[in-house]
């Protein structure tokens, strides 16, 4: 029973001091994604493509040596220029170089380690670490061009591809935080389930990855 006590009370004291180190901040971040498609099969040119992201930026920091979590929730767009003219399953139907693009939600929840212990310097430039899942909820597809006619009026990318409508991805990268408000961040994100499938060929899919650079303003 006295064991119960001291765990109780241990408890209790580590939920007392839990709200004076902890620090949550958010802000507006925006950045850039470079951004490719992993088909199973190498049987198309995939060329890497660039994306904007737009997102609302928080920090949950709950330890008094840096630990804690960020996570959010924004606008980000991924994919890649695939050669489909190089297989007759597409050229014939008229498709050529083709930049797919998709629109996602992007909700991101990562494990952060900021470096806030160094004796002052903490307030001027302070790095940081990250990594966790994210999470994708495609609201949309760029459409295509096909020789100058617009999808609606010919053949659509969504002839060529079906979408997931979702993914799941795995992400890590490093950063600095610049006068308390400022984070710069730069980290590389891997699909661990499809984007898409090509319609018309067995267990073609692709899953996409590539880099991403932001900048956040957090309050």
């Amino acid at each position: 029973m006295n064991r119960l006590r001291s765990i109780a009370l241990t408890l209790l004291l580590a939920a007392a001091a839990l709200p004076v180190a902890a620090q949550f901040r958010y802000g507006p971040q925006l950045g850039a994604n470079f951004t490719t498609l992993k088909f199973k099969q190498d049987l198309v040119g995939v060329e890497q493509a660039v994306g904007p992201s737009a997102d609302l930026a928080c920090e949950f920091i709950f330890t008094r040596f840096g630990l804690g979590i960020d996570f959010g929730i924004g606008y980000s767009m991924t994919g890649a220029s695939v050669n489909l003219g190089d297989k007759p399953v597409w050229s014939l139907n008229g498709f050529g170089r083709e930049r797919v693009m998709i629109h996602n939600l992007r909700i991101p929840l990562h494990i952060r380690f900021k470096w806030t212990k160094m004796q002052g310097l903490e307030d001027y430039i302070a790095p940081f670490v990250y990594g966790g899942p994210e999470f994708d909820i495609q609201l949309a597809h760029k459409p295509v061009n096909t020789n100058g006619i617009t999808a609606s009026q010919h053949y659509s990318e969504q002839k060529a591809f079906r979408y997931s409508g979702g993914d799941v991805a795995l992400a890590c990268g490093f950063g600095l935080e610049l006068f308390k408000n400022w984070q710069a961040s730069f980290g590389y994100t891997w699909g661990v389930t499809y984007s898409l499938k090509a319609r018309q060929l067995d267990d073609f899919s692709a899953r996409w990855e590539g880099w991403n650079v932001r900048v956040a303003y957090m309050f």
